[in-house]
């Protein structure tokens, strides 16, 4: 949790999966370390400490939405990702501003119904076990009243009631997966009939929330289903786990979760400025932040699990700013986030690092592909710089789209040996700096020529 990390770690973590932006990551770790402090404030004190909201400013690529993404996984608070360029316009049709808390809060509940989950698992598996064989004997057990509850309150779960030989063979016969394939008849729910209530874009939210009350209003029917026994295991381990949860707390946990801890990350939000160069109002633009100020200030949004506070939500936003700065923001926007931190463009050495540093570079992504071929690829230094000199050359020659641009690179550099791979089993392929250069020249030619023809 956030709590155990200090600013310094949390930059350290995030140095695992990005690259530079070191102002970005030093701003975010403090607004998350800022929530732990404000935990330990008095009760009367912590509800006034509202959260800094932050602005970053920087062209695409070069890690903005990234190191959002990261900072909500290491702090495990649920994170939605919105543009703001969605949300409603004048003579345009878009979606509600309020949907984005709905949307977190949904994330929310899952993500609390997903830890319930596996910490309800091991005894989940035992019952559904149990299920699964009165599935392949039925009326095997001896004692009837241990039917619907096989197992006592004992923290072991040890099987209580008498064993029958023929269901224990069966027992042991499936942990061994010998039963895996054989066909077995299930009593399913049939799934909810999804009934297009309202037909108009934007009331998607309304939708959704009348399709749950009728789902609740009406009881869903069951019917018998053939399938395979791992496949009926995995719906019983399912059934099980839906009964030993209590999803009263879940949706509890959940708004605590999303209240306290929620992240909202609103990319494109210079798309919603007016243009710095007119002087004229852009009233749809305007129209856009206006609604947004409530939500971002605070105020309580209904949805489908009670109503939701955002008072203490961190909202990051991000955005280019080419054609526009922050200061063309509404001035009660702009006072809502106080913190800006600008990223730098990527350069030669920050492409190579790209490449190398992370846990989950590129070049890792790729071996690990094509290894599953039995394909064994090495990338040498000057491999990698060469790539990351093209990176950076196209990116200023054309439009600079920071890391990304490595992605259409690696796929030109390895699109034959992937095409490849699967006759070429048991080959180890050294990547170097003729092979790069041989790969990308036809690309550099077609990328000049279509420049002149376009």
């Amino acid at each position: 949790m956030e709590g155990n990390l200090t600013p310094r770690e949390i930059v350290k973590e995030l140095n695992k999966y990005i690259v530079g932006q070191d102002e970005a990551k030093k701003m975010v770790a403090v607004a998350l370390r800022n929530r732990w402090r404000r935990k330990k404030l008095p009760p009367e004190l912590r509800e006034e400490v509202a959260p800094k909201n932050i602005i970053m400013i920087g062209p695409t690529g070069v890690g903005k939405t990234e190191i959002a993404r990261r900072l909500a996984k290491l702090a495990k608070s649920p994170f939605f990702k919105v543009e703001a360029s969605k949300f409603t316009e004048v003579g345009y049709v878009g979606r509600d501003v309020e949907s984005m808390i709905r949307d977190l809060m949904e994330i929310g509940v899952n993500m609390v119904r997903k830890e319930e989950t596996e910490r309800v698992k091991s005894k989940a598996e035992l019952l559904a076990e149990e299920a699964l064989l009165d599935v392949l004997l039925p009326g095997s057990r001896k004692n009837p009243m241990y039917n619907n509850q096989p197992y006592l309150e004992d923290d072991n779960l040890k099987i209580q009631q008498p064993q029958d030989s023929t269901r224990e063979k069966f027992r042991l016969l499936w942990r061994e997966g010998k039963l895996n394939d054989r066909i077995v008849e299930v009593e399913v729910e049939s799934p909810t009939v999804h009934v297009g209530i309202m037909s108009m874009p934007g009331m998607e939210d309304m939708e959704m929330q009348l399709q749950d009350m009728f789902s609740k209003m009406f009881p869903k029917k069951k019917k018998i289903r053939k399938m395979k026994v791992k496949e009926a295991y995995e719906y019983l381990l399912q059934r099980e786990c839906d009964r030993l949860i209590d999803q009263d707390k879940v949706i509890e946990m959940a708004k605590e979760k999303v209240e306290q801890s929620g992240i909202i990350f609103l990319d494109e939000i210079d798309k919603i400025c007016s243009k710095g160069d007119t002087r004229q109002a852009d009233v749809s633009r305007e129209g856009v932040q206006r609604d947004l100020l409530p939500v971002v200030e605070g105020c309580v949004v209904n949805t489908k699990y009670g109503m939701i506070k955002t008072d203490h939500i961190l909202f990051i936003a991000a955005g280019a700013f080419h054609y526009a700065k922050p200061s063309d923001l509404i001035p009660e926007l702009q006072g809502r986030f106080p913190l800006r931190v600008e990223l730098s463009p990527l350069t030669k050495e920050d492409f190579y690092k790209i490449l190398t540093e992370p846990q989950n570079a590129l070049t890792v992504q790729y071996k690990a592909l094509l290894e599953t071929e039995g394909v064994e690829i090495e990338f040498t230094d000057d491999a990698l710089l060469e790539i990351a000199r093209f990176a950076e050359k196209i990116n200023d020659e054309t439009e600079n789209i920071g890391a990304r641009r490595l992605y259409t690179l690696m796929e030109r550099v390895l699109h034959d040996l992937s095409f490849e791979a699967p006759e070429r089993k048991g080959e180890k392929i050294t990547i170097d700096a003729k092979y790069v250069k041989e790969r990308l020249k036809e690309f550099q030619e077609d990328r000049d020529l279509s420049r002149y023809i376009l």
